[in-house]
């Protein structure tokens, strides 16, 4: 098949190099948009919010069977601990499964040398695209001059853009970040800014920095949004939108059918849905009826790889650095304390069958699984990946709800094992059969 851009020209039109520069924008276009799995997505695209120390590979696995996003995206890790000494306590958060695709790595930082480095070893792993985090509010990274202190120096932010670029070659590059840092005036500064690096897609949550999520999302300002990405780029016509970056929402979204809604109302090209996913896996189980009117259902399969360990000692560039870990510092999102709706058709008893396959799962992902014994009783120790107590954060969403949930919930939190809550949850379920 002869590739579009491939024309005659008369020497006249030679003589234009206007004519030719724009002839080769459109070929790397296109060349570009075969590698970038954004734009093969159907539109609305619904993702799975990157959130640290709950979306992991556990999670995610247990997502992907029983209600698959369309994209999904690792936790977020530090490029200057991946450019350092100390690989294991960082390379558990890039693990993911080969039913997890296409999958995101998301990263954050200041240094955009760092950031080439990185997205060169994120490519040999395999992933399919790379985020940036431009958005996480927590102080702890803003005295890094990462995540969303990059609304104070665009220029700086810019720069990582296309640094990150560089080093992902034909895999796309992505933005998570907030409408601004103190007042929401500030996005139409920021967003232009962001929008000239032209990422793939731009994820923006709809609160500024100092509002943390402490008031309800702006979503009145993603038309807005929409607007500077559109007036951004007048020329391309239809045939040629494989380079306008997609504009996804997130904040405050309920549901699939509160993100399609805003999607409509909007005009933005998808949502990130975060908090409305605990304790409910089986939140993008209808997407086919949110995008078509009818349902299907995902493959149950589990092949989770590390693509890190496919590369030698020296084919890897980078290490990952040990790092510091607070749960409750680093995570945006928190348990749903309320009773919640859940997904039509799952029973109570379904949705406590898998929390004790999740946590089996976390278990055997992130422990160690000769335990030592403990004022006489078996404690899994860690493996120097991941703390029991962070699953813990899953329980509050699974028991909720319902009669009996908090007394179940207060036993579940005193549990240091994947069996004692097997126990503690089979007894609960023979009771109330």
């Amino acid at each position: 098949m002869v590739s579009p851009f491939i024309i005659f020209l008369s020497n006249e039109q030679f003589a234009s190099k206007a004519l030719l520069d724009r002839l080769l924008y459109k070929r790397i276009l296109y060349l570009k948009s075969m590698k970038n799995f954004w734009q093969k997505l159907e539109k609305p695209i619904f993702c799975l919010a990157p959130m640290a120390d709950v979306t992991d590979c556990a999670f995610r696995q247990i997502i992907a069977k029983y209600g698959k996003p369309d994209v999904f995206f690792t936790e977020f890790v530090s490029v200057d601990g991946l450019c350092s000494g100390g690989q294991d306590k960082l390379l558990i958060d890039l693990k993911y499964g080969e039913n997890e695709h296409p999958i995101v790595a998301q990263i954050f930082g200041s240094k955009p040398e760092n950031f080439e480095k990185v997205a060169r070893m994120l490519v040999k792993m395999g992933f399919d695209g790379i985020d940036i985090n431009m958005g996480c509010p927590v102080k702890k990274v803003l005295n890094q001059r990462s995540c969303s202190a990059l609304i104070k120096t665009p220029e700086l932010a810019k720069e990582i853009i296309l640094a990150t670029k560089r080093g992902a070659g034909e895999i796309p590059v992505s933005v998570k970040t907030r409408i601004g840092f103190t007042n929401t005036d500030e996005l139409n500064i920021w967003i232009p800014h962001i929008l000239e690096a032209e990422p793939a897609a731009l994820t923006v949550h709809l609160r500024t920095v100092k509002e943390m999520s402490k008031v309800p999302a702006h979503w009145e300002m993603m038309k807005r949004i929409v607007e500077i990405r559109n007036v951004m780029s007048p020329h391309r016509r239809p045939a040629e939108k494989a380079g306008k970056t997609l504009i996804i929402g997130n904040g405050d979204v309920t549901g699939i059918d509160d993100a399609k809604r805003k999607c409509e109302e909007t005009g933005c090209d998808g949502v990130m849905l975060g908090r409305a996913i605990f304790g409910n896996p089986w939140l993008f189980a209808n997407l086919a009826r949110a995008k078509h009117d009818c349902q299907i259902e995902h493959p149950a399969s589990y092949s989770p790889k590390n693509k890190f360990q496919d590369l030698n000692e020296n084919q890897a560039e980078l290490f990952f650095a040990t790092q510091s870990r607070n749960s409750a510092e680093r995570s945006e999102c928190v348990a749903i304390n309320e009773p919640r709706e859940y997904e039509a058709g799952v029973s109570l008893g379904e949705r406590l069958r898998v929390l004790v396959e999740h946590t089996k799962l976390f278990e055997k992902m992130f422990m160690d699984t000769n335990p030592i014994r403990t004022n006489g009783r078996k404690r899994p120790t860690s493996n120097g990946a991941k703390n029991f107590a962070i699953m813990k954060k899953h329980f509050k969403a699974y028991a909720n709800g319902f009669e009996g949930a908090k007394d179940l919930r207060m036993e579940l939190m005193e549990t240091e094992n994947a069996s004692q809550v097997e126990g503690i949850i089979n007894d609960f379920l023979s009771k109330n059969s």
